[in-house]
């Protein structure tokens, strides 16, 4: 294990460059990996990340101190060279390229390696020491092609023109791509939102991010609905709010739902399984493709990551960072 870089329970700690990746407390400084609640906060002396997570953590947390970092470009913290390769887990996603003493170790924070309308892809980077996520790390998380998801939610809209389809989808990225999702299908009317997705979507059309005609759900009759998509939190689903919508049908877009239980637990009479982590085989995949000498596993199912390394004559770590999992993020 390279002696400069220091995993803890709060983050990672690069010791020759003083600063921390995506840390869980308050810290001087600061490198963040996308604008989610379990790897950015409010708080920091200073941040480096995308513009687009700085404006994310501007909206979200109040995050006023922030340097942008270009992907691609390089910056230079003491002794250790820095720069950020697209992750593809939402919009501003990066992973963090960190060099010093002759050795190259990756943090990508969160990713996933299926397309997405609203972020830039995932691209895989060779290096000594690989620090990958594995919120699906195991052998039954395969999701499924996201069109043939995203029809199954057209179709049910279509086969039911006196209800809405009420869909829960995590405010800041899984929204905005089921949006882009159903755009592409080919669905082009209105899709009504959830008050608490208004700032967000605007934020998305601000960086160029076609969402088509949104209307705010709030206020509206519910004859007026009928026939219509509605994208609310998932924390909404079966709250009051929802009681006046026109005989929804619940859905939800999660990673997740591939567990039936989860599905059941939820109420949720469509499961659609959409997500922005990377599925088993993409998890896989990657690590043969960057090629590490070690990897480290967090937030997630790290011990059957951890045995299919060792299985592979790999090395492998698990490190136990805090508060790195939202059920309702998958």
């Amino acid at each position: 294990m390279p002696h400069w870089i220091e995993p803890h329970p709060t983050g990672i700690y690069i010791r020759p460059a003083d600063a921390w990746i995506d840390p869980s407390i308050p810290q001087e400084r600061a490198l963040v990996t996308h604008g989610h609640a379990d790897h950015a906060r409010g708080g920091h002396g200073h941040v480096w990340a995308t513009r687009e997570t700085l404006a994310i953590m501007a909206l979200r947390y109040g995050t006023a101190s922030g340097t942008a970092v270009p992907y691609g470009d390089e910056i230079r913290m003491k002794d250790v060279t820095i720069s950020y390769v697209p992750a593809g887990h939402v919009l501003g996603s990066a992973q963090i390229v960190l060099e010093h003493a002759g050795e190259r170790v990756v943090v990508t924070g969160d990713y996933k390696r299926r397309p997405d309308p609203t972020c830039k892809p995932f691209e895989p980077v060779p290096c000594d020491i690989f620090v990958t996520e594995a919120t699906f790390g195991l052998p039954v998380f395969r999701h499924p092609d996201t069109s043939s998801e995203v029809d199954r939610l057209l179709a049910a809209l279509h086969a039911n023109p006196d209800r809405c389809v009420l869909v829960g989808a995590y405010a800041l990225g899984k929204a905005q791509r089921l949006i882009c999702e159903i755009r592409a299908r080919g669905h082009h009317d209105p899709i009504y939102i959830h008050g608490a997705m208004e700032r967000m979507c605007a934020l998305y059309s601000d960086f160029g991010i076609d969402l088509g005609e949104l209307r705010p759900a709030t206020g509206i009759q519910a004859k007026d609905m009928r026939g219509h998509i509605i994208v609310s939190p998932p924390s909404a689903l079966n709250d009051r709010w929802s009681r006046r919508l026109p005989d929804p049908i619940t859905a939800m877009a999660s990673g997740w739902m591939r567990v039936r239980q989860r599905a059941r637990q939820k109420n949720v009479e469509l499961p659609l399984v959409i997500s922005d982590h990377a599925d088993w085989d993409e998890l896989t995949d990657t690590i043969r493709e960057v090629a590490p000498t070690e990897t480290w596993i967090t937030h997630g199912r790290e011990e059957a990551l951890l045995h299919w390394c060792m299985t592979h004559q790999m090395r492998a770590r698990a490190l136990a960072l805090v508060g790195r999992e939202d059920e309702d993020e998958g």
